[in-house]
């Protein structure tokens, strides 16, 4: 088995049992919260956090990976209470959420600056810390593969083959960005195996899902009540259509949750996505997938074998 950098140690990948692949503890804008912290109350982020994962462990959930990096408010310090509290792995990353831009410092600077920085992260540990990350992120939404965001692409490639911990990605299905980044993954040698494509729930087009898929990848369908982009039945029916076609060891359950979100008011996320948690999987979604076709084995692929077969390709 592979060992694995959580935020409380090192764990056994035969240890992850159910994991959702794909949620956030808390995301801020840095720079605002920064420049004026008193618009942020870290004991209510806290609270929120700690009742969504306390709910999702009591539906069965052992871990939890968080791909909140650079440019998302990344406090590992806050991770590793939240696993203390609530007795729940939670597998960090590192990276760089950008859709166009980087800050100056790494603009005029090289990618293997960047990448050895990634790299600290996952040997070293994280913000002068000696938690360390398990897995990177990088993401390319709508604008493209802009050079800030191909830098961080190339970054992440690199620090992949200097420390074998795999790749996650936030991409826009609509505009097709999972083939940009697989596009640059492939020149950079990363095998397919070792890389999430994610978000792919976001789109009904099989055409370009399949193109991912037939590539080797993993593929995220990790949005659930997220409504707004696409409906649960439309999702659902996409999904079940790909485990018909022999998929199911290939993709991920999650929901992108966010316990606190800070780039819209509170009452905004409750108008627009009033079922969106960290358990809207267990509530709703997985019940309708087995209601059609889906059975209790491919369900358990998704949410417990495959999380291993991620963690251990080289």
């Amino acid at each position: 088995m592979t060992i694995i950098n959580s935020v409380t140690g090192r764990i056994d990948s035969s240890d992850l049992g159910c994991t959702l692949v794909h949620e956030h503890l808390r995301i801020r804008s840095e720079s605002v919260f920064t420049q004026f912290p008193h618009l942020y109350d870290e004991e209510k982020e806290f609270q929120k956090a700690i009742e969504q994962v306390k709910a999702a462990k009591e539906q069965g959930v052992k871990t939890i990976c968080d791909p909140t990096v650079m440019e998302m408010g990344r406090d590992i310090r806050f991770m590793e209470k939240i696993s203390h509290e609530t007795g729940v792995q939670i597998i960090a990353s590192t990276g760089i959420y950008t859709y166009h831009y980087i800050p100056p410092h790494f603009q005029n600077r090289s990618i293997d600056y960047m990448t050895d920085l990634f790299v600290r992260d996952i040997k070293v540990g994280i913000q002068n810390t000696s938690i360390k990350a398990g897995f990177l992120k990088c993401a390319t939404d709508v604008q493209g593969l802009k050079p800030d965001v191909e830098k961080v692409l190339r970054a992440t490639a690199r620090a992949h083959h200097k420390t074998g911990v795999p790749i996650m990605t936030h991409t826009h299905a609509p505009s097709e960005t999972g083939l940009l980044q697989m596009k640059i993954f492939e020149e950079e040698g990363v095998k397919p195996d070792n890389i999430i494509i994610g978000h792919c729930g976001d789109t009904e087009d099989f055409d370009y899902i399949e193109t991912l898929l037939d590539k080797g990848v993993f593929i995220g369908m990790d949005r659930y009540g997220i409504t707004k982009r696409l409906a649960t039945s439309k999702r659902n029916k996409t999904l079940i259509e790909l485990v018909k076609r022999g998929y199911a060891d290939r993709m991920f359950l999650s929901q992108d949750y966010c316990c606190s979100f800070d780039w819209f008011d509170d009452e905004v996320i409750e108008e627009v996505y009033p079922l969106w948690s960290m358990i809207y999987l267990f509530s709703d979604v997985i019940p309708e997938l087995k209601q059609n076709g889906v059975t209790e084995e491919q369900i358990h692929m998704m949410m417990h074998e495959n999380i291993i077969g991620w963690f251990q390709s080289k």
